[in-house]
């Protein structure tokens, strides 16, 4: 048996490895720390006895997810969303659980166990789908929106199921009583909180953040999660109740986000503990023995649940396409099964096999429901004839906006940022076709009179109804860097030398958008940060004419469209200044010396002048690369210095 500095290491180097190779692969990391607590577990390596211990520190992962859980929790939200949160959600969840009472009851099973198992079944995965659909840009899509309400729904679900399990431990003479008491425990818990919850938490939050000590804040988190936590089980209630209460008070104050930061690394690495030991539940050589019901339940599963989520959308009025995308979406399973199963077990309401071929069967379709996220489209359209329809009704709304412009911009995303450019557009007589996935915010768009329809940019055929072959530049305004790498793709594609513009929020991503084809990548941090200064020295005294030069400077530096510029008649000021970079195109004839050779082979650096742009067939192509060749007809756009432009454009033109 293995120390306890050995064992720290040996988690630790496997759960790294293992979380690093499914993020790699885009898979959520809660499957490694099941591997790791598989191997190290009494079924396996033995590595790790069971023990009370180990399950009580694991508890307090679930105990900061509940919390986390609370602070995101919102009653307008939910106001806003309640006919998809509290009809589509709660028809999903009952829907699953009822179904699973009957085929348990019809097997033998006892209704306790049948209904832990179907509240165990009817989660999904919250982690898993809610990053593939920001990743797909689906959010604001009719499935994406009510993925999201029946996800939230489920979130809220967990409290009561937590309440409830504990009850149903108890013999059946005392289930009413206790069922009763336990519901009027935890209604008079949260009527105590809500009500003089919200003004207390403010009051002693501001207090203690007036000491404007970090360390000082995140001792008063930890003791206002565990404090009410504890008084939760002190009145025979669930630690995750206690928490859950905590977040929610906490989410009604300016502290909010504050909070949310500094309790994010305790969360992730309890809640990684957490699933360590739920891993340590596999027995492999039970599951290989009982293969053929892992299996079936995986199929059970997937089958049931998207019946019952396809059948509820039916019935809130969704067409069979969006009822379908979001029974295929919802059909896996979820980490907060994980969470109930490990109350099932310590509660014991369910048989030991049984809940190794669940923990099997719930792993195995997390790990499917990326794979059915991927086919879902092709599903769709290959069994609801009508989805053909209105994906050729969409695409020919796109066609008719664009089918009167040429020289356009095409924006993709008319959030904030695209909304802005475009009206920077309109200004300047541009035309534009801005392409977006919120129903609502087309509908409201439009009807003011913006070129905004409804269309997936990150699809081949809406960038082809569009008119990206006769548009003069696109613009990417959303921040999803994966997703403007396939709007990219596909403009690259259909239409390589297209000057792509992306927006990107952080710096860190401007390598990757730059590498994927953007001939400009604009950071907001960079942005933001330079109008910040510039304010400030404006504030304090700093010319206004030395603010503009400098922010002009650093513009110059740092983006290929803002440097030098072309020199007039007119430039009169400008003319005396010879330390100006300058813009000047040169273009090519057919005996130029340059023709046939590359920018690197040319060494125009060694005259201090770069080439900003080629232009080839009327269309411009935006930082160029020195193994870039030079053709007959180019427009070599130079930038330098005036004695440095005329040099260079001497060896363009006659060589040497």
């Amino acid at each position: 048996m293995l120390n306890t500095l050995d064992l720290v290491l040996l988690l630790l180097a496997a759960a790294v490895v293992l979380v690093a190779v499914l993020r790699s692969v885009n898979l959520p990391p809660v499957l490694g720390y099941l591997l790791v607590g598989a191997m190290v577990g009494p079924h396996a390596l033995k590595l790790v006895p069971e023990s009370e211990g180990a399950r009580h520190l694991a508890e307090f992962g679930v105990v900061f997810l509940m919390f986390s859980i609370g602070l995101e929790f919102s009653l307008p939200r939910l106001y806003a969303m309640k006919r998809i949160v509290f009809g589509l959600g709660s028809a999903q969840v009952l829907g699953s659980i009822a179904l699973t009472l009957l085929i348990g009851r019809t097997t033998g099973l006892g209704w306790v166990a049948s209904f832990a198992l179907g509240g165990t079944l009817a989660m999904s995965s919250t982690a898993i789908l809610s990053k593939l659909l920001a990743d797909r840009l689906e959010l604001d899509s009719r499935h994406g929106r009510e993925i999201i309400g029946v996800l939230l729904f489920q979130d809220i679900a967990v409290v009561p199921l937590l309440i409830l399990l504990p009850a149903l431990s108890r013999p059946a003479e005392e289930l009413a009583v206790t069922l009763g008491l336990a519901a009027l425990k935890a209604a008079v818990l949260l009527a105590l909180v809500l009500v003089f919850g919200p003004r207390l938490m403010r009051w002693w939050f501001t207090v203690v953040a007036r000491r404007r000590s970090g360390e000082l804040f995140m001792l008063n988190v930890l003791l206002i999660t565990l404090g009410l936590a504890w008084l939760s089980e002190l009145v025979g209630l669930s630690l995750a109740l206690g928490a859950f209460l905590a977040g929610m008070l906490i989410s009604e104050t300016e502290y909010r986000y504050q909070v949310e930061e500094d309790i994010k690394p305790f969360r992730d690495v309890l809640l990684g503990l957490f699933f360590v030991t739920v891993g340590m539940f596999l027995d492999v050589k039970t599951i290989v023995w009982n293969l053929p019901a892992v299996i079936g339940m995986v199929l059970a599963l997937l089958v049931c649940k998207f019946a019952i989520v396809f059948a509820a959308s039916r019935a809130f009025g969704s067409p069979p396409g969006t009822a379908m995308r979001s029974g295929l979406w919802l059909c896996a399973g979820g980490e907060f099964g994980f969470v109930l199963l490990s109350e099932i077990v310590g509660l014991k309401l369910m048989p030991a096999g049984l809940i190794q071929v669940t923990v099997a069967a719930l792993v195995l379709s997390m790990l499917l429901a990326p794979l059915i996220v991927q086919v879902s489209d092709k599903l769709v359209m290959r069994f609801v004839a009508s989805e053909w329809l209105l994906r050729s009704m969409e695409l020919t709304r796109v066609a008719a906006q664009s089918l009167n412009t040429d020289k356009h911009i095409i924006v993709c995303g008319y959030g904030r940022s695209g909304q802005y450019m475009a009206r920077f557009l309109e200004q300047e007589n541009v035309s534009y076709v801005a392409l977006d996935l919120d129903p609502e915010r087309v509908r409201e768009a439009g009807a003011a009179g913006d070129t905004v329809v409804y269309g997936d940019a990150a699809r081949r055929e809406t960038l082809m109804a569009a008119g990206i072959m006769r548009a003069s530049a696109l613009v990417i305004s959303f921040a999803e860097v994966e997703a403007a790498l396939r709007v990219m793709h596909h403009a690259h594609a259909l239409r390589p030398g297209l000057p792509i513009v992306v927006r990107a929020a952080d710096e860190a991503d401007m390598e990757k958008l730059s590498l994927g084809g953007a001939a400009e990548v604009v950071p907001e941090a960079f942005e933001g940060s330079i109008m910040l200064a510039s304010h400030a020295l404006a504030l304090i005294g700093v010319p206004l004419s030395r603010v503009v030069k400098r922010i002009r400077d650093i513009r110059n530096q740092r983006y290929a469209l803002m440097r030098g510029f072309f020199h007039g008649a007119t430039d009169v000021g400008e003319a005396m200044d010879s330390s100006q970079a300058r813009l000047h195109s040169v273009t090519v004839p057919s005996a130029a010396a340059s023709i046939g050779h590359t920018i690197g082979e040319l060494g125009l650096d060694e005259f201090g002048v770069g080439v900003s742009a080629v232009r080839r067939h009327g269309i411009r192509g935006l930082s160029p690369g020195p193994e870039t060749r030079i053709h007959e007809g180019d427009v070599v756009v130079l930038l330098g210095l005036p004695q440095g432009l005329e040099l260079a454009e001497q060896r363009l033109l006659k060589g040497g």
